[in-house]
């Protein structure tokens, strides 16, 4: 029995402490929740006060960001109404200028009607004497003269012809002079005009690029194994790869300019980016081809907007664009384009024409250059039979047919643009020769002054633009200098093609020597 109770009673012992320390340890559970939860809520404070700061960062990263690109967009927008403003004031000074011309037109207009009135009132008196005159010569006839009145008629009527006939010939040519002097003069100050008012830059183009390398280790991966990479440059661009002993520096030789400009843009990126091998060349190639495609199509953009001509067909302005990498002679075709637009554009104004339509033969006048080599014929033909292909204006087709003179000039645009092509073409600088064809050409053109009797010496000077033929006064007078100069003057131009032109100068000189002792 008291096994039994002692047995309760442990049994009670064990209950009452089971149950307590159950609830101590259910208390320490409940207070290490509450621990961890009071550090989870801080640590989410934290976070939540860390999302907000990289959030502010975030925000006024990007409001700094907006405002630089708001301060570019309002540089961009001052330069451009700069530009504008500039544009502007130019056009103004031109309308100035042009209003100037007018009214200096407007008085020697004047001047010459006024003249023309008094030429006329002048005829009118000459008339007037010559009827006093006759009257007089028929009394005087038939007082002194057995002549009948008809016979008498006929005397005098012949006598009056002969006068007034000379009387003409005199007038006709003193105005045919005067025409001419006028002419002459107002082309020249057209022309000079032109050209003052044309300023472009000289000719420096060339057969050549040079790519500078970062150290000359660069060459090594540039020729790659056995000059597996040097070839495949050259097969996908078309260019001689030319590696010497010249430091840091890989030449591109090719008379194409625009795979010569495919090669240096692709050999830069590929040495830029470091990964060279015939796969990448192949790759970074076809994407510089379709980048060239857009920049010539931006270069076009740009000259038509620089002429200011509008409404041009799209494959026109791709053309266009190609001259920038076309040369005739080392002038840039593109730049060559745009002088012969300006100089058209101001010979057109000065004559009353349209100058829009001027101009745009004028940037138009070579456009064949860039197909030439694809299509057979002339680049005038070729421009010309593009431009009617394009809908342009007949004075425009006519002005880009007749512009070396293959065909007869149908418009006064057609002769405008021979002049401002070959001033253009002319001009000290435009083109360049090379040593070799500059003496060659110096050459030919003083044998053939040789190959005429009586010269003795001839000169070529000014850079060939002149030639001055000294001649044995013994052999060759005066009247004959004069013949020898159109003879030379003919045989240059059947036998040389030169731009501009060129003056043949004779001299004669006889001299007299005496000795005073």
């Amino acid at each position: 029995m008291v096994t039994l109770f002692i047995y309760l009673g442990v049994a009670l012992i064990a209950l009452f402490g089971g149950y307590f320390f159950r609830r101590y340890i259910a208390e320490r559970k409940i207070q290490d929740a509450e621990a961890k939860a009071k550090v989870i809520l801080e640590q989410a404070a934290k976070e939540a006060q860390d999302k907000r700061r990289e959030a502010e960062l975030e925000s006024k990263d990007l409001l700094y960001k907006m405002r630089q690109e708001f301060e570019r967009q309002t540089q961009d927008r001052r330069q451009e109404i700069g530009g504008l403003e500039k544009r502007l004031t130019q056009k103004e000074e031109n309308i100035d200028r042009r209003l100037d011309l007018l009214e200096k037109k407007e008085k020697e207009f004047e001047l010459r009607q006024e003249n023309i009135k008094k030429q006329e009132e002048a005829l009118k008196a000459k008339d007037n004497q010559l009827l006093a005159l006759i009257a007089e010569e028929k009394e005087r006839l038939q007082k002194i003269s057995s002549l009948s009145a008809d016979e008498a008629k006929q005397i005098l009527l012949n006598r009056l012809n002969e006068e007034l006939n000379s009387e003409k010939a005199v007038f006709i040519k003193r105005q045919e002079d005067e025409v001419r002097n006028t002419a002459d003069k107002k082309s020249r100050e057209i022309i000079s005009l032109a050209i003052q008012r044309c300023a472009v830059e000289h000719t420096v183009e060339s057969t050549i690029s040079v790519v500078n390398l970062p150290n000359d280790e660069m060459k090594g991966r540039v020729i790659g194994r056995e000059g597996r990479n040097i070839r495949a440059l050259e097969m996908a661009t078309g260019v001689d790869v030319i590696i010497d002993d010249t430091p840091e520096a890989v030449t591109l030789s090719c008379f194409d300019t625009v795979r010569r400009e495919i090669a240096r843009l692709s050999l830069e990126k590929l040495i830029a980016d470091g990964r060279i091998h015939p796969g990448r060349i192949e790759e970074v190639v076809e994407k510089v081809k379709k980048e060239m495609e857009e920049k010539i199509r931006e270069e076009g953009e740009r000259a038509v907007f620089d002429v200011g001509i509008t409404s041009l067909h799209p494959e026109i302005v791709k053309l266009i664009g190609r001259l920038k990498y076309r040369t005739s002679f080392g002038q840039n075709a593109l730049q060559h384009s745009k002088e012969v637009a300006f100089l058209l554009g101001v010979m057109a104004s000065e004559l009353g024409l349209d100058f829009k339509v001027a101009r745009r033969a004028g940037l138009l006048h070579d456009i064949g250059k860039a197909v030439d080599h694809q299509i057979e014929g002339t680049h005038a033909k070729i421009g010309a039979d593009l431009a009617k292909k394009y809908n342009e204006s007949i004075d425009v087709i006519g002005a880009i047919e007749a512009h070396h003179e293959e065909a007869e000039p149908k418009s006064f645009y057609a002769v405008l643009a021979v002049a401002a092509d070959a001033i253009s073409a002319s001009r000290p600088g435009a083109r360049r020769e090379t040593l070799e064809t500059y003496i060659k050409r110096l050459e030919k053109l003083e044998s053939i002054a040789n190959v005429f009797k009586g010269v003795e010496k001839s000169y070529a000077i000014q850079a060939g633009r002149e030639i001055r033929v000294i001649v044995q006064p013994e052999r060759i007078s005066d009247p004959d200098a004069v013949a020898l100069a159109r003879d030379i003057r003919k045989k240059i131009e059947e036998g040389m093609e030169y731009p501009g032109q060129i003056k043949v100068t004779v001299i004669r000189e006889t001299r007299a020597i005496e000795y005073a002792k």
